[in-house]
């Protein structure tokens, strides 16, 4: 099992960042490298407690399927988004908010097992783990950009 946390200050209040951070379309927007788009459940707005959501995405140059769902919420604090269907083993994902006075303290962690044994570890170890906390960091910048500008209106109005 690999285990990674990503965190990142954000000048804008918990409960925006919260909402930005579940919204179809914003990591739509944030993942424009990887090609992602939904195919199959919650296709646009806000994804909320016991929703799914497929995403395709091209990755290592494979273009892979990937359902999540929704198992744990507790607006505007945290929620936990958890592969149902994909090419890990096993995904958890907890997405944490805390109010700051500078604004917001957001908190990915992430616990995945690879498929394959011994190849699937050395893969993890050696290209993959490092390739998960740079997309993070990057959709979490995309995360942080619209939420201290104007930009957070057009994705939760």
């Amino acid at each position: 099992m690999t285990e990674f946390t990503v965190v990142l200050h954000i000048s804008a209040p918990a409960e925006r960042c919260f909402d930005l951070s579940r919204s179809i379309d914003l990591h739509l927007h944030s993942m424009d490298t990887s090609k992602e788009k939904v195919i199959a459940g919650v296709t646009s707005g806000l994804i909320s407690l016991g929703e799914t959501v497929t995403w395709r995405a091209r990755h290592f140059g494979v273009w892979q399927n990937l359902t999540s769902k929704i198992t744990d919420f507790d607006t505007p604090h945290q929620f936990v988004d958890e592969m149902q269907k994909g090419a890990f083993k096993s995904f958890w994902h907890q997405h944490r908010f805390e109010t700051s006075p500078e604004g917001t303290i957001m908190t990915d962690t992430i616990r995945y097992e690879v498929p394959h044994g011994a190849i699937g570890k050395l893969f993890d170890r050696w290209v993959l783990k490092s390739y998960m906390v740079r997309l993070i960091e990057q959709r979490n910048e995309v995360i942080r950009q619209v939420a201290e500008c104007n930009q957070w209106e057009k994705y939760l109005s």
